[in-house]
């Protein structure tokens, strides 16, 4: 048992999974070094190693158990926890991993510190979970890796019932910060020059959802705050993402032009299965006012390859869809059973090989459709925001409308905005 921690106790963490893991990640890590742990970088050795799992990752029960092998060649005498959504979800499994130590579930994951104060190593596995109806309490988070940007969690947990997904369970319920706490936040990486913001959650549409506050109430409380020159809306369920909240970012400054809506399908029927709270007309509708307030707009989407009872007709209904829509880019994912879902319900499956093959037409339509955005930009100027140096003293950086700009290295511009002609 750790009542105190012993100078050099050094703690290394491995995130998988989405922004909103890596930005809990991030405050995990400075909670252990305020407590008096010494962060190490993954590869190297050290005395504890936190693993933040994802319940959407494909593969999480193989990647696990390849992360925990990687470390006890490494540091065989390491403490090894697991927390995050799988571990929520399969929380028996994960403690049968040979070289598991404490496994940590939706409502433990932020007493990490007080879990790993009263554990030793070569006690028998410790498993912390609750049932998830339990998880009631919101955990401000937000990732400082660099000075140009934050991902910052304002909402965590769905109440939506997509019949896909696994995160209502691994997370909960929705729930929210208020808009005086986000403020503060805002303020306080302001203060420490952070120039960009990116407001992440589970469902960042239902922001304030059982409150008197909303998403846009949000945007609005944001928007003057003096030093973070931008803010992104990292993804936004189309049936949430109102047209007041389209104008709003079209008359700020400081939003940018760049939407991420999840379609999953250009099916309706696919997406009646799918449990989806819109159908196709909605998502064209949005997008067409997205575009008419703000032709420059970059609009991204997610989509299922391969879901179930997924037909040639359903697949080519979507491909066309998106290939004749101004979406700019596209985050394909195969279709992958989980475990409790009504999904399994529902015949025929789809051949994995198909699922594959139709997730590398969409990637392929991905790419020319950006290819496309881009090119329909070149001449303009638009703000960049350069970040650290990169490989072969060449650096990087976004312009507000989501195009990557590649530059020769400039210690000045890192974490300015510079005027960049496409």
């Amino acid at each position: 048992m750790r009542d105190t921690i012993s100078a050099g106790t050094t703690v290394a963490f491995h995130t998988l999974g989405c922004k909103l893991n890596f930005s809990e990640t991030s405050t995990l890590t400075r909670m252990m070094e305020q407590a008096g742990f010494s962060r190490r970088a993954f590869e190297e050795s050290a005395d504890i190693y936190v693993i933040n799992t994802c319940s959407v990752t494909e593969n999480a029960d193989k990647e696990c158990r390849q992360i925990v092998r990687r470390i006890q060649r490494r540091s065989p005498e390491a403490t090894v926890v697991v927390t995050g959504c799988y571990a929520q979800l399969k929380a028996s499994e994960i403690a049968k991993i040979p070289g598991v130590d404490l496994v940590l579930g939706a409502a433990e994951k932020f007493k990490l510190t007080e879990h790993i104060r009263h554990f030793s190593k070569g006690e028998p596995t410790r498993v912390c979970s609750c049932d998830i109806s339990e998880v009631k309490d919101f955990h401000a988070s937000h990732s400082l890796s660099e000075r140009t940007r934050s991902f910052l969690k304002v909402q965590d947990g769905c109440d939506y019932t997509c019949s896909f997904c696994t995160i209502p369970r691994a997370r909960g319920a929705s729930r929210s910060d208020t808009i005086a706490r986000v403020v503060e936040q805002v303020q306080q990486l302001a203060a420490e020059g952070v120039k960009e913001v990116v407001l992440t959650g589970v469902n960042l549409g239902d922001f304030g959802h059982g409150t008197k506050e909303d998403f846009l109430s949000l945007c609005w409380q944001l928007d003057p705050i003096e030093g973070i020159e931008r803010y992104r809306i990292s993804s936004i369920e189309p049936n949430l993402l109102t047209p007041e909240i389209v104008s709003f970012v079209a008359s700020s400054h400081r939003f940018m032009p760049h939407f991420h809506m999840p379609l999953q399908s250009g099916s309706d029927r696919l997406l009646g299965l799918m449990r989806r709270r819109y159908r196709r007309s909605l998502y064209e509708e949005r997008v067409r006012l997205i575009k008419d307030r703000m032709p420059h707009a970059c609009i991204g989407a997610d989509v299922i390859a391969g879901f179930p009872s997924e037909s040639e007709s359903d697949f080519l209904e979507t491909f066309e869809f998106l290939r004749d829509s101004e979406v700019s880019y596209l985050h394909v994912f195969t279709y992958s059973e989980r475990a409790d879902t009504k999904a399994l319900e529902i015949r025929p499956t789809v051949p994995v090989p198909i699922r594959q093959k139709r997730n590398k037409i969409l990637r392929n339509l991905s790419f020319q459709k950006m290819h496309a955005f881009t090119e329909a930009q070149t001449g303009q100027r638009r703000p960049v925001l350069f970040e650290k140096g990169g490989d072969a003293g060449m650096m990087e950086g976004y312009t507000d409308n989501y195009i990557r700009v590649t530059t020769p290295f400039r210690p000045h511009w890192v974490n300015k905005v510079v005027e960049w002609q496409l």
